[in-house]
């Protein structure tokens, strides 16, 4: 089965979209043939997803150039299927993925998964042009861990507004890049994020990013809920609460097309 879910929104063709693959359970995953799907349909992720047992599956994630380590939109895309239209009766499960377990809740329509908290720390002599790369007079700070790249902005207006250069940043010595601002909305803070060198010139929702996020605003707003606002074109909102080492990371997502009896070749 292969469904098309639209993630982190309530509404079809906006937050950001994913596909999910439904494995039979005999079936083993053929990573070359699954990257050919994720480049083929070239959004910013499909999920794959294999049942184990009544309360665990096991996910992967392909960009259009990669497997990736992490997805959060994705993942909200395979557990909405699941709970829609595999075990509707279920409450939670788990997902095994290559470096651990998601725990998976619901209530009602809104899904709750619990991520790795991913630890950023301030880059004091950054080795590109910071400016030049996102197009901007000036930041704040910037931080990194060992994937991706986070750019402190000063307002929202600065964010939404951005037009970054994709070249210089495909050529960074990192994944990604995060560029964020605390807002002075019903928002904490807003966030957009860029990874053309995975294929994925503006991711327009991507869960993953507020693993970080949400370990920096917390540490600065000194509070552990937080109401979270990506910005791009399609937008698209998070809960999260932040608790050590894990962040819950809370959404919807809307199936905009399923389609049975599909087989890739």
């Amino acid at each position: 089965m292969f469904f098309l879910i639209d993630a982190f929104t309530a509404h079809p063709f906006h937050g950001n979209p994913a596909g999910v693959v439904i494995l039979d359970y005999k079936d083993v995953l053929n990573k070359k043939l699954a990257q050919k799907i994720a480049s083929y349909f070239n959004w910013s992720e499909i999920s794959f997803v294999q049942r184990i047992n009544n309360s665990t599956f096991k996910i992967n994630w392909f960009s259009p150039k990669d497997e990736a380590p992490l997805c959060g939109h994705a993942t909200l895309a395979a557990a909405h299927v699941i709970f829609q239209h595999i075990d509707k009766n279920a409450t939670s499960f788990d997902f095994i993925y290559n470096d651990g377990t998601l725990h998976i809740t619901r209530d009602q329509d809104s899904i709750s998964m619990l991520f790795p908290i991913k630890p950023v720390i301030e880059v004091n002599n950054p080795n590109f042009d910071v400016l030049h790369v996102l197009n901007v007079d000036s930041y704040i700070e910037i931080m990194r861990d060992d994937l991706v790249y986070m750019v402190i902005l000063d307002s929202y207006n600065t964010v939404a507004n951005l037009s970054p250069n994709f070249e210089a940043i495909s050529k960074l010595d990192a994944r990604s890049i995060i560029v964020t601002a605390r807002t002075q909305t019903k928002f904490d803070f807003c966030s957009r994020y860029f990874a053309p060198k995975v294929g994925i010139p503006e991711d327009p929702v991507c869960g993953s990013a507020h693993c970080r996020l949400g370990y920096y605003w917390s540490k600065k707003l000194e509070k552990n809920d937080l109401k979270a606002f990506q910005c791009s074109k399609r937008a698209g909102i998070l809960n999260l609460h932040v608790i050590p080492n894990s962040v819950k990371i809370t959404g919807t997502a809307i199936t905009v097309a399923q389609f049975a009896n599909v087989q890739f070749v």
